[in-house]
């Protein structure tokens, strides 16, 4: 059985801090602080959560948790917490109630952030449009108390109370609305409590005018001039009209047509889009047809009382650079001779383009680097004219390309090629390759030998590049060209008509003349060299010591010769030039080689020792004289030399070989003269010298033999002419030759360079003879 006790009321505001002291509850009730741990003392809160509690200790009723009035007491004016504080032994039970004061801690919330109204841009002024009204979850002073409108010209609220004293508040438009001036209206409505702080709240109000058919559509422009490029294809965009309403939905929706005044030539060019006012090609525009079209575009709304509105379109064709220039050759001459005038006329063309501006201005040429020029004679005619000489032998014909380019963008071009050909003119003479030919023709040569082919060039054609060869005549001692050589007239081929000997005859010049067969006809000449070539085809000639053909030559020398004395020497010679008369001399045989020694080049026979008591009396050599030729050819003369014990005369007397001839019957009577005179001076002093030389030797005992007083023994005939030299050095053998070829074989032979006179120089030694008034210097082959 327990006691209840009557109800203990307590007031507190709602949010205190947790652990804040309510009320000392033990000092309330009367009970003992040091009991209520013992007596078990609880506290039995009739709610969801525990939001007090008893401190045991000191009996304070405290807060355990904060308290939201507005979560306990939903709405309510009054909030009582409602608890039961229960003790054991004995069993008490007191009731206690906990009032909740309400606090200021929640601002006015409207039932959505924002209100939407539509309303008709018609609507009178006047009328209202309820709001939804805010909400504050305090009450009393706390709860909402006001309502506030921002600023606005066509609207203002008006605050009603409710029955149960709530407030709330109504739109009233005090300004007629035009949608097409203002399509939405934006306001905020702020709530306010009567809190202490205040606590507001706002929620957005959005106006939007509701469109009435009161605008009828307009273009942008009255009028529109546009360009478009002929050519263009189909269904492309040449503009996009644009109509406005400025109402709105299927009040501003627009159809757009063709007025009855636009021609049917504009409607089948260009088309109309009924819905968005897009005019595109119909079909292709052509400049050069039509160049203007005019049309009228409607446009209309859709609302209940439709509206419209139209402009003017007009389209002008803008020329594209579509045709190609056109070039016509209105007179052309071909063939024409190459030596035709310069600025001569050989062609008239003209140009045309069927553009117009800049794409119908036509330019025409011609490769740069022809002869030829473009001269403009009137409007768009040109005439094309030789700007320098023409010659066919470079450019036997042009291909001239007319290029004719308008100025459009891209340009367009056109051409036209026609071919002049020229015509020969004989105005080209005959070349040479070269204009020197030198020929070597190797002596022994056959007649009809071809020699060489000596061709000239014409560039000319046909009978002006005919060419006939020919030899200009020349003549040499009573004999012609034409006698030696020939030519074939038609393909410049030369030929020997005789055999050639270098001995005799050793070149020859003249010129050969080619001449075409144009009118009048052309020519030129070459000079033509011709060089007989030596062949080693002469064998080499034993002139010294001379003997009879295939005799053995004899010849006595002191046996106290001392050694290097010269004993004999071989000459040969060879009419033979260069190489083939270049002579060298070998021993064929020789009694002993250890006497003599021969000299290969000059044909010197040396002793190489004195003799001595076992020499042999007689030694017998042979000497082979070989040229250098290929193959060589060579010549042998056989020398038998005697030694002589005792004293010889100084000189030996000359055995002369008689010959049948006339001494007197070629020779000049004052040439024989002069050389008997110094042939006898010669000898008067010849033995002046040997008087003087036996006087110095000693009586008892004889001299030795000395080379200058030691003659040999030859077989001589007395020639029909003599040569006297006044060098002081002697050779061993003189020759000459006789008219009738006799060959006479005197003492001496002069030494090259020698001056003498002579009245005729043998032939076959090849010396040559240059006159100094009555001497002559005597000159021995290279």
């Amino acid at each position: 059985m327990y006691t209840a006790s009557a109800v203990t009321q307590y007031s507190i505001a709602e949010e205190m801090k947790e652990g804040s002291v309510v009320a000392n509850l033990a000092t309330d009730l009367g009970i003992d602080v040091k009991t209520l741990s013992k007596r078990k003392m609880r506290l039995d809160i009739i709610a969801n959560k525990k939001y007090l509690d008893v401190n045991k200790e000191t009996g304070e009723l405290y807060i355990v948790e904060k308290i939201d009035r507005e979560y306990l007491c939903l709405a309510k004016t009054s909030c009582y917490l409602k608890m039961e504080a229960i003790l054991e032994n004995p069993l008490r039970i007191f009731n206690i109630e906990l009032e909740i004061l309400d606090m200021n801690d929640n601002a006015p919330q409207f039932r959505r952030d924002a209100i939407h109204l539509d309303i008709s841009e018609a609507t009178p002024i006047g009328e209202r449009f309820s709001l939804s009204n805010a909400v504050d979850s305090d009450v009393g002073v706390n709860s909402v108390k006001a309502y506030y409108l921002s600023k606005s010209d066509h609207f203002n609220i008006e605050v009603q109370k409710g029955r149960d004293g709530s407030q709330f508040a109504d739109l009233i438009l005090k300004k007629a609305l035009d949608r097409e001036e203002q399509a939405v209206h934006n306001l905020i409505l702020t709530a306010v409590d009567g809190g202490l702080p205040t606590h507001s709240g706002t929620a957005s109000i959005i106006v939007r005018v509701l469109d009435t058919n009161d605008n009828a559509p307009m273009f942008d422009n009255d009028s529109y001039k546009i360009y478009v490029i002929e050519n263009s294809p189909i269904g492309s965009l040449v503009v996009k009209l644009k109509a406005t309403d400025l109402d709105e939905g299927t009040n501003s929706e627009l159809i757009y047509s063709y007025s009855l005044y636009t021609s049917e030539k504009s409607q089948d060019t260009f088309s109309l889009n009924p819905s968005n006012g897009e005019i595109t090609v119909k079909e292709l525009i052509n400049y050069e047809d039509f160049r203007i079209y005019d049309m009228e575009v409607i446009a209309t709304d859709k609302g209940p009382n439709s509206l419209s509105g139209q402009c003017k379109l007009t389209i002008l064709v803008t020329d594209m650079n579509d045709n190609h220039p056109e070039i016509s050759i209105k007179s052309f001459q071909s063939p024409l001779n190459e030596d035709i005038a310069v600025d001569t006329v050989i062609a008239v063309v003209s140009v045309s383009d069927k553009d117009s501006g800049d794409n119908g201005i036509v330019d025409v040429h011609i490769p740069h680097q022809l002869p030829f020029t473009l001269r403009e004679s009137s409007d768009n005619y040109y005439e094309l004219v030789i700007s320098e000489p023409l010659d066919r032998e470079k450019i036997p014909e042009y291909d001239i390309t007319f290029t004719v380019t308008d100025r459009g963008s891209p340009p367009l071009s056109d051409n036209e090629t026609v071919t002049l050909e020229l015509l020969d003119v004989n105005d080209n003479v005959p070349q040479f390759p070269q204009s020197f030919y030198t020929i070597p023709v190797i002596e022994n040569n056959a007649p009809g030998a071809l020699l060489s082919s000596l061709t000239a060039f014409d560039p000319d054609l046909h009978e002006n590049q005919y060419l006939v060869y020919f030899i200009i005549e020349k003549e040499i001692v009573n004999t012609s060209m034409s006698m030696l050589f020939s030519i074939n007239p038609e393909n410049g081929n030369l030929y020997a008509l005789k055999t050639f000997d270098y001995e005799i005859e050793k070149e020859f010049s003249f010129h050969i003349e080619a001449r075409d067969s144009g009118i009048p006809p052309l020519s030129s000449n070459v000079t033509v060299h011709i060089n007989i070539v030596d062949q080693n085809d002469n064998a080499p000639v034993i002139v010294s010591p001379w003997r009879a053909h295939g005799s053995v030559v004899e010849e006595k020398i002191p046996r106290s010769t001392e050694k290097g004395s010269v004993v004999s020497k071989v000459i040969a010679l060879d009419k033979d030039s260069v190489q083939n008369s270049r002579i060298t001399y070998q021993f064929l045989q020789v009694t002993d080689a250890t006497l003599f020694s021969l000299d290969q080049y000059n044909g010197e026979i040396r002793t190489m020792r004195m003799f001595s008591y076992r020499d042999q009396r007689y030694q017998r050599m042979v000497v082979i004289a070989k040229d250098n030729g290929d193959p060589a050819l060579s010549a042998t003369v056989t020398i038998k030399l005697s030694t002589v014990e005792t004293d010889v005369k100084a000189f030996s007397d000359l055995t002369e070989v008689p010959l049948e001839y006339d001494i007197f019957s070629d020779l000049n009577l004052y040439l024989v003269i002069g050389l008997g005179s110094v042939s006898f001076l010669l000898l008067i002093t010849i033995l002046v010298t040997c008087v003087l030389k036996c006087q110095s030797t000693k009586p008892s005992k004889a001299a030795p033999p000395s080379r200058n007083s030691v003659i040999s023994e030859r077989n001589s005939t007395i020639a029909d002419s003599t040569l006297v030299s006044n060098d002081a050095y002697w050779y061993s053998l003189f020759l000459a030759e006789t008219r009738k070829g006799k060959l006479v074989v005197r003492q001496p032979v002069p030494k090259a360079g020698s001056r003498y006179f002579v009245s005729s120089l043998p032939r076959s030694t090849g010396l040559t003879e240059t006159s100094d008034s009555a001497a002559s210097t005597l000159q021995y082959p290279k």
